[in-house]
């Protein structure tokens, strides 16, 4: 089991397959996608490779991230080939939706068991205006499609002050809604200062209202992520605050990071990143990415610098995907 000087374990891995995205979200990527060719990330074999060197350590849960995980063609084939490996028991997916109703099926198929589905507001022409596109009842649908389908379905909001910090169409919504929303504390990246200083609001000041309206905490999993989840029993959904602010953030941290170029990241906001990429080759034993995942986690840091508004090599959040 992979455990760091701090006695933290880590079950849980974001696996980046692409930092291409094909929205332009105000707190992300406002002028579009402006990256590598698709050639430069890994391929299907060597992302199996990091997810059996993983599994070998202990890892349980991988989640395929972006930029937009679906703008791959092979994405089905990535899934099935993560999902057949001993030890992973969650394969999940964060993804925007784009044409989710139209792909839902084939990822559960091949072994997909969990999603999460960004969605940053629930008012179709506020939707539009954060992302550039006007699919919002299409990725409702989808997700509709994913719950009878049996996957886990949860959705992810960024949390903006004057923009989508009005909780009550939310509250409606999951009032008849069995799923879980999660909001997103906005964080400041390289791209992005100027956004995070306008729209930067505390998870605090939510969690706060949800406790005097009686929602209660939910227990926390061994490989849940960072939410804190809440329940109401006037309501079929949950909702979930992700709070990198927030004090001892990093304490119950689970997860490591590889990104799509195959740089292991020990945290979101850390440097640019070691490589891995050498070591899942043909004929490189499985045993070098174990020595130097396991070597490497012996440098993780007891928790990020934001609030001191450094974030690292983090010019924008479709680098390593969140």
């Amino acid at each position: 089991m992979l455990q760091d000087t701090f006695g933290r374990r880590f079950y849980y891995l974001r696996l980046s397959v692409t930092d291409v995205c094909n929205f332009s979200c105000d707190y992300c990527l406002p002028d579009g996608y402006q990256g590598r060719p698709d050639e430069a990330f890994l391929s299907p074999n060597e992302l199996t490779q990091v997810a059996r060197g993983f599994a070998a350590m202990g890892t349980q849960k991988i989640r395929l991230t972006g930029g937009e995980p679906s703008l791959r063609n092979d994405l089905p084939e990535i899934i099935e080939r993560i999902h057949t490996i001993e030890g992973i028991q969650t394969v999940a997916l964060t993804t925007n939706g784009y044409k989710l109703p139209q792909r839902i099926k084939t990822w559960a198929d091949a072994g997909l068991t969990q999603l999460n589905v960004s969605i940053d507001s629930l008012d179709p022409n506020e939707f539009q205006r954060i992302t550039g596109h006007d699919r919002l009842p299409e990725i409702l649908a989808g997700i509709t499609e994913a719950k009878a389908l049996g996957l886990a379905v949860k959705v992810n909001s960024v949390l903006m002050k004057d923009i989508n910090d009005d909780m009550s169409a939310v509250l409606h919504w999951l009032r008849t809604n069995p799923v879980t929303l999660r909001f997103i504390e906005v964080m400041e990246t390289a791209d992005q200062q100027v956004f995070f200083r306008q729209h930067h609001i505390s998870g605090a000041t939510i969690k706060e209202r949800l406790l005097v309206d009686g929602w209660q905490p939910v227990a926390r999993k061994l490989a849940d992520g960072p939410a804190q989840e809440f329940w109401h029993p006037a309501f079929v959904g949950r909702i979930g605050l992700i709070m990198p602010y927030s004090k001892d953030f990093c304490a119950t941290c689970n997860r490591l990071r590889v990104s799509s170029l195959g740089k292991l990241h020990l945290c979101l906001f850390s440097e640019q990143g070691i490589d891995l990429r050498p070591l899942l080759q043909p004929g490189v034993p499985l045993s070098g990415l174990v020595e130097a995942v396991t070597h490497h986690l012996g440098d993780k840091s007891a928790g990020h610098s934001l609030i001191d508004h450094n974030s690292g090599a983090m010019a924008n959040l479709s680098q390593i995907g969140g």
